[in-house]
Order: structure tokens, then C-alpha cells, then sequence
């Protein structure tokens, strides 16, 4: 088969209507795929507000706010008779699903229906969520659950080689593959660090900058973080926090970090801009499957603090583009980001160094790996319904 043969139906629980991470990757890829002669659909729930213009044709699945803080994100609970119609008329022949909520399990309905091919993509590890809300005690339930999901799939895509080990150990699926996730060097680029911006902020250029990139949730470690400040703060290491994004928790992390910077949310060249005049990036998470986040302060030549997770552990070179910590260590972090605090040659070493290692993740060579991916499924599965 070639690429202008294939008809893929993407399904995804958010492709435009909040940003973050997962629906740009998307719509890369669906950009890419696009200029290669693919078909491609996507089928999602939408608002009258989305965050930005959709690449490719979308197809509004009827959803629901989710109740109670998180109401930003909607839920699709069926495929309606016209989402059903409009599938019919495209006629598929590769289904891709993004997310293991109601939607994605629709999809696969509708693809085991038909016996047609899936690919799934991971972009988070929703198994972890539960333990930033005090239910940890789900996660076993919630991972069983996923494991239910992706074994039904033809293949599962992570976006790192330690996502990828982490899907081994939980048996999440015996066809595994990486799809992993580029950077825009347009954007972020360490020529865009400004001097006038951090003024304009009241941040002086002998100021080490030490910043929080990404939306402001509380799976995201702002617990962590915030304690780690507060070691720095102890210990009297001379810092400025920057906050870059928005999100539900915003007033908690207000009230957690009183003397932070709070730019809100950025996108294009203002977020490259911003970041490029951090000088180190804590970045605490464990949700991530890639980390995004990481990758595009690297690719601006900040020093980058992580956790030892999924997410950095790909990314990061220990000791030689920044530091991967235990997760949850707040005093580890800190000792870390005060290494980088007072070392101003460690600090621009492990700059220059993120920013050469940023390099080689080019957007068309991952996503063209990515289609290959797909042909790849269409034989497999062809070669077995012929046996």
C-alpha cells in the first residue's frame, strides 16, 4: 500500500479546543500526513472557542463539560447517527485513537466492527492522576483498565524509549512502536532570549531566571516545585521564579510561590521568547509520555532540571544538558537548581549543550517514521485476515 491509499480516521477527546501538548502533536501530524496524499478525518468534540484553528477536516463529536473543576474538558460519550454517517461516507481504512476515554473506546468499537487496523498513541500516563487527588488507591484499577484498552489495538505508539519500557512492564499491549515528538527551532531557539523582556518584568539580566513551563494543574507537580522554591528560599540562593501558562490551579500556585512571576499562557513567538530568558527550568512532572515542555527549554538554551521519569529521561543527559532527580525529592530539586543558580558556567554549559541536542528532532523525519508505522499495520493486518 502507499501513503495516498491510506484513509485514516483520527479520534481524539481534545483536538483544538483546549492547547496543549498532545493536540499540537496531533495536528502536526495530521499536517504531514496531509502533504504526503493521506485521507485523513478527525473526529472530536469541539466548543465555539477553541484555542485555535484545526489543521485538516473536523468532525464535531457531541460531548459534555466534565463536571466540577476540570469543566475546560469535554467528554464524547457515544458516536452519534450522524458521526456514524459521516464515518460511513469516509470509509476509513486505519482507525488512530489518542486518548482511552469514552471516545477512544467508541472507536475501537466501531473498528472491530468493521475489522479494520488501530493504532493507538500515548501522550499521557493517566494512570498516574489519581495520586494528585488523593486516590492513589485507584491506580491499580485505572492501569488494568488501560491494559483492557490498548491490548485491543494493533499497535501502540509511545512517544520515548522509557514510555516504552514502562508499557512493557505493565503488559500494556505485545506490538509496541515510538512515535516521538519534535520541536519547532523557528520558536525556540536560544537567539530569543530578551533582555528587554525580562526588564519589561522587572528581572535584571544578572538574575538567574528559574521557570515553570506548562499548564498549571496539579499533576503536573506544582506541590513539588513549590517545595523545592521554598528550600532555595531557605537556604538563601539568590533566584526569580517565572511562571509561563495558565491552568485550574493557578490561585494555588499563587498563593504556594507569593514572590513568582505569573506571565499566563504564551504561544508562538511570545512563548519562545519567554522561555528563552529562563536560565533553568524545573520541571517536576511524571505525568508526561515525552515532555514537550522539556525538549522546547532545551532547544532554548536553558539548563533543564527534571524528573527521572517518563517524559525527561530520554531527554535529558545527565550532568551534561541538566539533572534528572528522584521524583519528589523537593530538596534534591533544590540542590540541583542551586547548583545551576551559582554556577553561571555549569548553567550556560548545559544550555549549549540542550540546545545542540535539540537538533535531531525534526518534526517531518518523526512523523514521516510515523506513516511508515502505518503502512507497516495495514500489511500486518492484511497478511493476517488472508490466512
Amino acid at each position: 500500500m502507499q501513503a495516498r491509499d491510506l484513509r485514516i480516521a483520527l479520534f481524539s477527546g481534545n483536538y483544538n479546543y483546549v492547547r496543549d501538548g498532545a493536540n499540537q502533536a496531533l495536528n502536526r501530524l495530521v499536517g504531514y500526513l496531509l502533504r504526503q496524499g493521506v485521507a485523513v478525518r478527525v473526529y472530536s468534540p469541539t466548543t465555539d472557542t477553541p484555542a485555535f484553528a484545526p489543521v485538516g477536516d473536523l468532525v464535531s463529536v457531541p460531548s459534555i463539560a466534565l463536571p466540577g473543576k476540570r469543566n475546560e474538558y469535554r467528554t464524547a460519550l457515544r458516536l452519534s447517527p450522524e458521526v456514524k454517517a459521516d464515518l460511513a461516507v469516509f470509509a476509513p481504512n486505519m482507525v488512530h485513537v489518542s486518548s482511552p476515554e469514552f471516545l477512544g473506546h467508541a472507536a475501537l468499537r466501531f473498528a472491530r466492527s468493521l475489522r479494520l487496523p488501530v493504532v493507538a498513541s500515548m501522550h499521557t500516563r493517566f494512570e498516574t492522576y489519581p495520586r494528585y487527588y488523593g486516590l492513589g488507591i485507584l491506580e491499580p484499577a485505572l492501569e488494568a483498565l488501560l491494559r483492557r484498552f490498548y491490548r485491543k489495538c494493533d499497535l501502540v505508539v509511545a512517544p520515548s524509549e522509557s514510555m516504552m519500557e514502562v508499557l512493557r512492564r505493565q503488559r500494556m499491549s505485545d506490538h509496541l512502536g515510538i512515535w516521538t515528538r519534535g520541536v519547532d527551532r523557528d520558536i525556540f531557539h536560544p537567539e530569543h532570549r530578551a533582555p528587554n523582556w525580562r526588564q519589561a518584568h522587572g528581572i535584571a539580566e544578572d538574575t538567574v531566571v528559574v521557570g515553570f513551563m506548562g499548564r498549571l494543574v496539579m499533576e503536573k507537580g506544582l506541590d513539588v516545585f513549590a517545595d523545592a522554591i521554598r528550600v532555595l528560599e531557605a537556604r538563601g540562593v539568590a533566584h526569580r521564579v517565572v511562571v509561563i501558562g495558565d491552568g485550574p490551579a493557578r490561585d494555588w500556585f499563587a498563593q504556594a510561590l507569593p514572590d513568582a512571576t505569573f506571565v499566563g499562557f504564551q504561544a508562538g513567538a511570545d512563548l519562545g521568547r519567554a522561555v528563552a530568558s529562563l536560565d533553568v527550568l524545573l520541571q517536576p512532572s511524571v505525568t508526561e509520555t515525552f515532555g514537550n515542555v522539556t525538549l522546547e527549554a532545551m532547544a532554548s538554551g536553558v539548563a533543564v532540571v527534571a524528573a527521572a521519569a517518563t517524559g525527561s529521561s530520554n531527554l535529558v543527559e545527565e550532568g551534561v544538558t541538566g539533572r534528572l532527580i528522584t521524583p519528589g525529592d523537593a530538596v534534591a530539586f533544590a540542590d540541583a537548581v542551586a547548583h545551576y543558580c551559582v554556577d553561571a558556567n555549569a548553567r550556560t554549559s548545559a544550555g549549549q549543550a540542550g540546545a545542540f541536542a535539540a537538533d535531531q528532532y525534526g518534526w517531518d523525519a518523526i512523523n514521516g517514521r510515523m506513516l511508515d508505522a502505518y503502512l507497516s499495520v495495514i500489511d500486518r493486518h492484511r497478511e493476517r485476515r488472508a490466512r
